[in-house]
């Protein structure tokens, strides 16, 4: 702990500028230079800071114990919906079933720990810094760093895998030194090449990376082509035999066996704003005479009907598990709920959200639609939603889209 925030104190911009006057007191003849050391100095110390430049790090080398345990810890951030976190649920599930004597350990910003505790499986919970009130950066990830540092100090393990979209400074400090470690990023490709930036030094603090597919192409960086890469299927929580029988939900939620029932799922509402789209959907679900069950996401507000007899409201994880109840689905289009509607066979009306950073979730859904298993709608107005429910509203048309 004490040579990390010694290693953290010699790499601040403060003590890095007090070493220059250091050294022109020692050596006078410096001070001729001193303006222009400066100025390169704040020049590389802003370039550090927009991560279009390694991290000067003047941490102290400092050696571990290298007698880890049978242990695993996974990182998954939150973003804007369950992405991350049911990535890393999916993986820790598997591992458990290879090896029962695993010990598997969550470290997250994600709040719904309660699922974690379902499961079986510890976790440290730190929360997302716009949690906190005027949180710096620079202190949110000294405690980030901290917690994680203690977390490899207490379990020994062997391997970290972090699944997130941007690295944290903090994470990246605490696994810097841990070459001991085998260090995986979870990252799934993005289809746009416009993105926010990452640190260019993060790849350097990985030993590989693990690239989960998709049905469009996806866009490989340069600086990732350092790192060897493997790529996968999409990793799916739920596996078809562990879905539940039809009537399980329906009995529940009071809803007949013989009714055709759609499932809306539009997002957790973070991106935009999904209420006008929820009550146009949910208004021509209920003038089609079908059931509607709305997905309530755990990260989002809560949802609060008009009290038509055929609406009902589901707030579980993961809603997949569900899925033989539906006939078919209106959701949008993610990666998670994109690819559990393709290998589930639930036909769909997709809504793509256009307002994320790095997901193309149109290009996405029109595959999808040119293979004829979707129903894209774009631009959604009353006329649009109605004209497509009718359409689901087709037994045959459900089959062909199934098959």
């Amino acid at each position: 702990k004490y040579k990390r925030e010694l290693g953290r104190l010699k790499s601040s911009p403060s003590f890095r500028l007090s070493e220059l006057f250091s050294q022109v007191a020692h050596k006078p003849w410096k001070l001729l230079w001193l303006p222009f050391s400066i100025c390169f100095l704040l020049i590389k110390i802003i370039r550090e800071k927009i991560g279009q430049k390694p991290r000067f790090s003047a941490f102290e080398d400092y050696s571990e114990d290298k007698n880890h345990r049978n242990c695993v810890v996974l990182f998954p951030t939150n973003g804007v919906g369950f992405g991350h976190f049911t990535r890393m649920l999916a993986v820790a599930r598997k591992l458990r079933l290879l090896d029962p004597d695993l010990e598997i350990v969550f470290f997250t910003t994600m709040p719904t720990l309660q699922i974690l505790k379902e499961e079986g499986f510890p976790a440290y919970h730190l929360p997302n810094r716009k949690k906190f009130n005027k949180m710096e950066p620079s202190t949110w990830n000294a405690i980030s760093e901290e917690m994680l540092a203690n977390v490899f100090t207490i379990h020994k393990p062997k391997v970290f895998v972090f699944d997130g979209s941007y690295p944290y400074r903090g994470m990246l400090n605490a696994i810097k030194r841990r070459g001991d470690i085998t260090r995986i990023w979870m990252r799934r490709p993005t289809a746009k090449k416009k993105l926010s930036s990452i640190p260019v030094d993060s790849l350097d603090h990985f030993d590989l990376i693990f690239k989960p597919e998709d049905s469009i192409e996806s866009v490989i960086h340069e600086s990732e082509k350092s790192l060897p890469f493997h790529r996968c299927n999409p990793i799916l929580l739920i596996e078809k035999e562990e879905m539940l029988d039809k009537m399980v939900l329906r009995n529940r939620l009071g809803i007949p066996g013989d009714a055709i029932v759609a499932y809306v799922q539009l997002g957790a509402g973070r991106i935009n704003d999904i209420q006008s789209d929820i009550s146009i959907t949910l208004d021509a679900i209920h003038k089609s005479g079908a059931w509607a069950v709305i997905g309530e996401s755990m990260l989002g507000q809560r949802i609060f009907l008009d009290g038509k007899n055929n609406i009902r409201i589901l707030r579980d994880f993961p809603n997949s598990k569900y899925f033989n109840s539906f006939d078919f689905a209106i959701i949008a289009g993610g990666y998670n709920s994109y690819h559990e509607a393709i290998s589930f066979s639930l036909p769909s009306i997709c809504i793509p959200n256009v307002q994320t950073g790095m997901d193309d979730q149109i290009e996405r859904a029109r595959f999808a639609e040119e293979k004829g298993c979707m129903i894209v709608i774009e631009d959604v107005s009353k006329a649009n939603m109605k004209r497509s429910i009718a359409q689901l509203m087709d037994e045959n048309i459900r089959t062909k889209m199934k098959e």
